[in-house]
């Protein structure tokens, strides 16, 4: 009975999370979170607030949001910060919020457990990561779906908490794997506040070329990381 409650109690905990903040989100606010998809609005929300403590507080808590239940937009808002807060400072409360998101569901998912997991992911996609991160090149492979832009992250971390990966692989791991997109983000933002928009279409240029290098350079990118983090592993 004990070990049939403490599912129970699991399965709740995982539910509201999961399902009762988005639900409460979509039911009430659902106008709101469509209007999240364009950068004017995002920008709008975040003004309400200032380029002070506050609107950094709010930006933070949207990021930590964004990454638990992947309801909210998560690019709007890393453009909008920029424009407001510009590069650095939303570069580093954008690391924060994703550092606590991140920590938050790696750490829900190893309380909670896989079974509790099923019930609201589905079963071969969570089980197809959770084998990624438990396989040999689970390293690189982790960066490099944080890393390659349009690749399904929002699982990323409930599966890596069921998985043998430790926190303290994943964590740095997940960490610089989506600094570069985010950094890219944020820097529209701060780039088109400024109306810099030779630098801008640089900056564009310059992601583009990082993508193809990085598809013809993939296997030798592959060998370094191997490298890389089985010496730090050690």
């Amino acid at each position: 009975m004990g070990k049939k409650a403490l599912s129970v109690l699991k399965l709740m905990v995982l539910a509201g999370i999961l399902i009762g903040i988005p639900a409460y989100l979509l039911l009430f606010h659902l106008d709101e979170i469509r209007s999240l998809e364009t950068i004017d609005e995002a920008l709008l929300i975040l003004k309400q607030y200032g380029s002070g403590l506050e609107g950094a507080v709010v930006y933070v808590a949207i990021q930590i949001l964004q990454i638990i239940v992947s309801v909210i937009p998560g690019q709007p808002f890393q453009i909008a910060a920029g424009y407001l807060f510009g590069f650095l400072p939303s570069l580093l409360l954008s690391l924060i919020g994703a550092s606590i998101g991140a920590t938050v569901s790696y750490f829900l998912a190893r309380l909670l457990g896989r079974d509790a997991l099923h019930t609201f992911f589905k079963k071969e996609q969570l089980e197809r990561y959770v084998r990624i991160m438990n396989s040999k090149r689970a390293y690189v492979l982790v960066f490099l779906i944080y890393l390659i832009p349009g690749l399904p992250k929002d699982i990323m971390s409930y599966a890596a908490g069921t998985s043998e990966m430790k926190f303290r692989a994943f964590f740095p791991i997940s960490l610089v794997g989506r600094t570069p997109a985010m950094s890219a983000s944020i820097l529209v933002g701060a780039l088109y506040e400024s109306q810099n928009f030779k630098a801008l279409w640089v900056v564009i240029a310059v992601v583009a070329a990082v993508l193809v290098f990085c598809l013809i350079r993939r296997k030798a990118i592959k060998a370094y990381l191997d490298r890389l983090y089985n010496t730090v592993s050690k």
